[in-house]
């Protein structure tokens, strides 16, 4: 039913926008309708409705968010780059960050526990959950999407991230992040290599494969790993580097981590390697809640620099500002593009997971990080004129996928029991928090003058080369023909003199020729008259020996004539004598029967 078995279409009810899931879970737009970003609304109950001025069915209500008010900080003033929005059909003005609910199976603690049943019941087809507080009461709240147990890992692919990296590729910015309690599945949804089963690979192998396919040779794609740990950045590529500050563009406002290692992929093989490696370097301990509980949030960091000089990629309104060269073609630009997959370390209550020492520091500072994320969340889905993003690392580095220019889609990874009700509450609640939150998807483009330059003095030189090149060749021409000519005139006098000796030997031998052919002539007729007199002689024995055989021939058959007349004439006198005899004999045997009638 729904996204999974066919094309679902979501009208809202006033009938002014109209949208298409298609079969891959990508969102896009049906008509000419335009693009308003919806904001989810809690009931009184805690549940979360969708509001719309035109009237609402079965509950549900549709509402446009306002705008959220940018900060000067979070725009581009680089004098040589520009950031524009998407184009109309994708996103006018803004999107508001996309969330998943993913239902992880029951584990084998939860199978044999028949003192606690399930607090969940999905309805995938109408994108809602039930979360149920007893027997007789349930909250109901509506998401994106929503995946049953049995959701596969490309499922979850295609609905959530496969959007945000094709947005990554256009120029966009992008965060995919998973949140929930620790043991739901955050990192296998995420960062599962597949190794051994391929249809296990998680979001970020995928989404390195969709980018390797979709960039060309010319592009580049760098990634860094790192993790917080304790409010400590570290390399997870490059161990030894520990605790790296995070710098802000005082113009831009954007956030990097320079002194992480950045290292360029050069095909998937290599970005698994990678990952392996990381993978191994992250903080994990063994926990009553999850004997691989991640101590630590992952970040991997794409960066993706592509050029963008096809006409195709330059909106018709902002082709009077690109420069332009002395022939009128556009000067080349570069988009630069950060995919973040954030894959968050696991809420925990500390009586549930008994962490002691070590632990729980490590889960306190875990906790106080997701607890400044959400306020973070909480102040943007209010419109707060103050977002507190300098409480914690996470939130800094995060500061562009909530409120900012990227576009985001956050899964939330919720268990079955009802042993975790609360946990499982809350998780839900911060995402129906993160619904609300509206970011503006911008593009950023780069004019390449550097390249520019490069490519023009590399033709600067080139040309000067070639113009020494084409003289000196000229030269050396001039010389060869003046050498040529002087050759060929001394060449033509001596031809012209062996042209007449060889004319006059060749008029003599001609003349020889002549004379000769005269007596050949004169012997041939000769030789015809002898032909002919032979082929009389030879016409007249032909025809003596023809005759000759002839007679012999007729001598030989009248002799044999005679000799077979004679032997037919000896025959017929035999014939006679028999026919006597015959005669005599017939005679008796009558003389003989008579004679016996007789006696």
């Amino acid at each position: 039913m729904g996204m999974e078995k066919g094309n679902f279409v979501f009208k809202k009810l006033a009938g002014l926008t109209r949208w298409c899931v298609k079969k891959d879970g990508v969102f896009g737009q049906c008509g000419r309708a335009s693009y308003k970003s919806e904001r989810p609304h809690s009931s009184g109950n805690g549940s979360v409705s969708l509001r719309n001025n035109g009237g609402g069915a079965q509950g549900q209500q549709h509402s446009a968010r306002p705008k959220a008010p940018m900060s000067s900080s979070r725009r581009s003033v680089t004098p040589i780059s520009r950031t524009r929005s998407l184009p109309l059909e994708d996103d006018p003005e803004s999107e508001r960050v996309r969330v998943a609910v993913r239902l992880r199976p029951k584990n084998a603690e939860e199978l044999a526990d028949s003192d606690y049943s399930d607090c969940i019941e999905l309805q995938p087809e109408l994108k809602r959950l039930k979360l149920r507080k007893n027997n007789w009461s349930s909250e109901s709240y509506r998401f994106d999407e929503v995946f049953t147990e049995s959701a596969s890992q490309r499922r979850i692919y295609e609905v959530v991230a496969k959007p945000v990296v094709e947005s990554v590729l256009d120029g966009c910015n992008g965060t995919v992040m998973a949140y929930g309690q620790t043991g739901t599945g955050k990192t296998y949804t995420l960062g599962r290599l597949g190794k051994e089963d391929e249809s296990e690979r998680g979001i970020m192998v995928r989404a390195m494969e969709d980018i390797l396919a979709g960039t060309s040779t010319s592009d580049s794609v760098e990634v860094s790993y790192l993790q917080l740990y304790m409010e400590s950045i570290q390399d997870l590529l490059a161990p030894e580097k520990i605790n790296i500050p995070i710098v802000e563009d005082a113009k831009t406002g954007e956030v990097s981590v320079p002194g992480a290692e950045i290292v360029k992929i050069r095909n998937l093989g290599h970005f698994l390697q990678l990952l392996q490696v990381g993978e191994a370097n992250r903080h994990a301990a063994n926990t009553k809640m999850n004997t691989e509980s991640s101590r630590s949030h992952a970040i991997l960091m794409v960066h993706i620099r592509r050029s963008a000089q096809e006409k195709e990629d330059i909106d018709v309104g902002q082709q009077k500002e690109i420069p332009t060269d002395r022939h009128g073609h556009h000067v080349a630009t570069i988009r630069k593009s950060k995919l973040l997959l954030v894959d968050l370390a696991g809420s925990e209550r500390l009586d549930k997971s008994g962490s002691e020492g070590h632990l729980l520091e490590e889960a306190k500072f875990i906790n106080l990080s997701l607890t400044s994320l959400g306020k973070c969340i909480n102040a943007l889905a209010e419109n707060s004129p103050h977002i507190p993003t300098r409480d914690s690392k996470l939130t800094r580095l995060l500061r562009d996928s909530f409120g900012g220019s990227a576009r985001t889609s956050l899964i939330i990874t919720i268990g079955p029991s009802s042993r975790h009700h609360t946990e499982t509450a809350s998780t839900i609640v911060f995402g129906q928090r993160a619904m609300k939150v509206v970011n503006m998807v911008k593009v950023k483009e780069e004019f390449d003058y550097e390249s520019l330059c490069r490519k023009l003095e590399t033709q600067v030189d080139h040309l000067t080369v070639e113009i020494d090149r084409q003289q000196k060749l000229r030269e050396n021409e001039k010389t060869e023909m003046k050498k040529l000519l002087e050759g060929f005139e001394n060449s033509t006098a001596e031809a012209e003199k062996r042209f007449v000796a060889r004319s006059e030997l060749l008029e003599k031998e001609n003349a020889k020729l002549t004379l000769h052919v005269k007596e050949l002539l004169q012997e041939l007729d000769s030789q015809k008259e002898q032909n002919k007199l032979l082929l009389d002689e030879i016409t007249r024995l032909v025809t003596s020996v023809r005759n000759n055989k002839l007679m012999e021939e007729n001598t030989r058959l009248a002799m044999e004539l005679n000799n077979v007349m004679e032997d037919l004439r000896c025959q017929k006198d035999q014939n006679s004598i028999m026919h006597d005899e015959i005669e005599r004999l017939e005679i008796n045997l009558k003389h003989s029967k008579y004679a016996a009638l007789i006696c």
